[in-house]
């Protein structure tokens, strides 16, 4: 069974409500309508006989039943008589008679009037008073069969009026229930309005709240595929040159062939387990600045000092192998920054460069002047990178040339460490594709 929707009900009360209202008017008012309309008609009665008992008073017994022969004779619809103080009647009009009952009660109106106190005056109304009341109750029946309609008419537009934000609301609710689109906010200054405000009010922080949970379900879940696939290929990195350094100990145990040379083999143990020793410590700095232990001390620095001083070390690299380093800083270029992690961070980008450029190409180190800060950048020329590679370069132990990587002792954590270092420092940067080359640049705060 259908339930009957706020509007039915709502007109169905008021209507009840203002029947038995018109019920109780009625009920509480008949009576006094019929004791209010008697009283009326004995009143005109009474009136209408006044010029007879003005003539009679100061009459007598001849001259009364003259005045009385006379008024009646003008006024033949008139129904009376009149008697002595012996109860003899002295005077009767023919449509009347005398001896009947003289109480209230049937269809006529009926007054009594004393003259001087010797003869008194009975006048009727024959049949008007029930007639008369009667029309009177069957037009009050229409008028408040009129009212009726009116109150009804009105009950129905009240109930409209009334239930339809409501209705609006509710739907609104229920696509909101659905994470659905929903209509403008109700434009109304009273309680609904509010309540409608409110309610929009609500869902919205409530979309607000979902869109940040899967965002946060999302980026949970990024961080759980990061770190299984971190795990993974740390795994794999540390695995590999173990279980080289065993096969070497265990050649040099059972002095196989070349392996005899105890001296030779124990170096290359020793290298793989610094190779070891590196890596392991850039995965705790990078554990480190994940977890937020690692924690930036800027001060005010010389851009152009700090970079001139990581140029050496590099400039001899880059010269055996064909490559050019050109660098252009002004002079003058205060930075704010944590002076530890900034190196840290240029030395790994201008290595990256010198190793990724092709034999004959050129490293360019240069800064901008931006509103507040300096853009530094670092652009390998005559290089580039693939689009679909470009945004894995910075995951952990990437390698775009795993065979070379390894040969050249890159453990590939170079970038993951510039990206974490630069987060925790709140620094802007980029690795991107340009006409010239790759180009790395970030942003550094003015001193």
């Amino acid at each position: 069974m259908k339930k009957s929707g706020i509007f039915i009900k709502v007109f169905l009360y008021t209507t009840i409500f203002l029947i038995l209202i018109v019920c109780v008017t009625v009920g509480l008012f008949s009576q006094q309508f019929l004791s209010f309309y008697e009283t009326t008609q004995t009143q005109q009665l009474y009136n209408s006989y006044q010029s007879l008992y003005e003539q009679l008073s100061d009459k007598n017994n001849d001259d009364i039943l003259t005045a009385a022969q006379t008024f009646y004779n003008n006024n033949q619809s008139f129904s009376f008589y009149i008697k002595d103080n012996k109860d003899n009647i002295i005077f009767s009009t023919p449509n009347i008679e005398p001896d009947e009952n003289f109480g209230g009660g049937g269809n006529n109106s009926r007054v009594m009037m004393t003259i001087n106190q010797e003869y008194t005056l009975f006048a009727i109304s024959r049949g008007t008073t029930q007639t008369n009341y009667r029309e009177l109750i069957n037009k009050s029946l229409v008028a408040l069969a009129c009212m009726l309609a009116v109150g009804i008419l009105g009950a129905f537009i009240f109930a409209r009026q009334m239930t339809r934000p409501i209705k609006r609301l509710a739907n609104s609710t229920k696509k909101m229930a659905n994470l659905e689109d929903v209509p403008p906010v109700l434009e109304r200054r009273d309680e609904l309005g509010a309540l409608a405000r409110d309610v929009h009010a609500m869902y919205e922080k409530l979309k607000e709240t979902i869109s940040s949970l899967e965002d946060e379900i999302l980026r949970e879940r990024e961080m759980e595929e990061a770190q299984r696939y971190f795990f993974s290929a740390a795994s794999h990195e540390l695995k590999t040159p173990i279980a080289a350094t065993g096969v070497l100990l265990e050649g040099m145990l059972e002095n196989v062939g070349d392996y005899k040379n105890h001296p030779k083999y124990l170096r290359e143990c020793i290298k793989l387990m610094d190779a070891q020793t590196k890596m392991i410590s850039e995965i705790l700095e990078i554990v480190s600045l994940n977890d937020g232990k690692i924690i930036p001390v800027p001060e005010k620095m010389d851009l152009k000092l700090i970079v001139a001083e990581l140029l050496p070390s590099f400039q001899t690299l880059a010269e055996a192998n064909g490559k050019n380093i050109i660098f252009d800083v002004p002079e003058g270029q205060s930075c704010f920054a944590d002076k530890k992690m900034l190196i840290k961070v240029l030395s790994n980008v201008i290595l990256n460069a010198v190793q990724n450029t092709p034999a004959g190409g050129g490293i360019r180190i240069w800064s901008e002047d931006a509103a507040d800060q300096y853009r530094l950048c670092v652009l390998n020329t005559d290089t580039q990178i693939d689009k679909n590679v470009l945004p894995k370069l910075f995951d952990p132990f990437y390698r775009m040339d795993k065979a070379r990587s390894r040969k050249d002792n890159r453990s590939g954590l170079g970038l993951t460490i510039v990206q974490k270092t630069l987060e925790a420092m709140h620094i802007d940067f980029a690795l991107e594709n340009t006409a010239g080359g790759v180009l790395f640049w970030l942003d550094l705060p003015e001193a």
